[in-house]
């Protein structure tokens, strides 16, 4: 763990992805993938029986070139697609020494200098602690670490490369003992909600409401494991 310096007057930092590089990668992909797609309706076709079969004898129907140009084109078409929404879902960080301003979504979260206590990367995701040892934020973050570490500790926080707390979790099963009242609905309801792709948003206002009983959740391997700093003996 990174010891916090001083507070400086360092110029702000702000660490974001690049959305060219984001969508030129994805146009890209997706453009290999259009020219896959004809090459293996080729193969399909010479099969006595395959999947798709149908949809492979229409694809090769159309002549050349115009085959190869109109996947590649809709790949590309895709691809771009794909691009802008990565770009919207990237995290981008302004890091001050007075505030933190996390944005994704087109949604901003700003903090102060007085409620990070810890700053630490959790597997691809990016955490704030506050004083309490509750989580104030947790995003997906594609950011370069190394850049992120030295910008935090720049403007005087505490880093970690891993979560000091990790031991602490215990994976939920419904009816854990011990849970604030409430938490267990909540937690069985995010459940459900991470199953559903279309409701991560869900899943994560869920996760504000655990917060907010004092109750930290973090996901590994499609499972639910949660803390309680405010448990009494608990370790901190």
């Amino acid at each position: 763990m990174r010891k916090k310096p001083e507070p400086g007057t360092h110029k702000a930092t702000v660490l974001a992805e690049s959305a060219w590089v984001i969508t030129l990668f994805c146009v890209v992909c997706g453009a290999g993938i259009g020219r896959l797609v004809t090459l293996l309706a080729d193969w399909l076709v010479t099969l006595p029986w395959a999947p798709l079969e149908g949809p492979a004898k229409l694809l090769t129907s159309v002549p050349e070139p115009g085959r190869t140009i109109g996947a590649v084109a809709v790949g590309t078409l895709l691809g771009l697609l794909v691009g802008f929404i990565a770009v919207h879902e990237s995290l981008s960080a302004g890091i001050s020494d007075s505030r933190v301003v996390l944005t994704i979504r087109d949604a901003s979260q700003e903090f102060t200098h007085d409620e990070i206590a810890l700053v630490f990367r959790d597997g691809k995701q990016l955490v704030l602690l506050g004083p309490n040892s509750l989580e104030i934020a947790r995003e997906d973050c594609g950011l370069p670490w190394r850049r992120l570490a030295d910008a935090f500790a720049a403007h005087g926080y505490r880093w970690a490369d891993e979560d000091p707390h990790r031991h602490e979790f215990r994976r939920w099963v419904p009816g854990t003992p011990g849970l604030p009242e409430g938490a267990d609905a909540l937690l069985r309801a995010r459940a459900e909600a991470r199953n559903k792709q279309d409701d991560a948003e869900d899943a994560r206002e869920l996760r504000g409401e655990l917060t907010r009983l004092g109750v930290v959740v973090r996901d590994e391997n499609k499972r639910q494991y949660c803390r309680m700093p405010q448990q009494p003996g608990a370790r901190h």
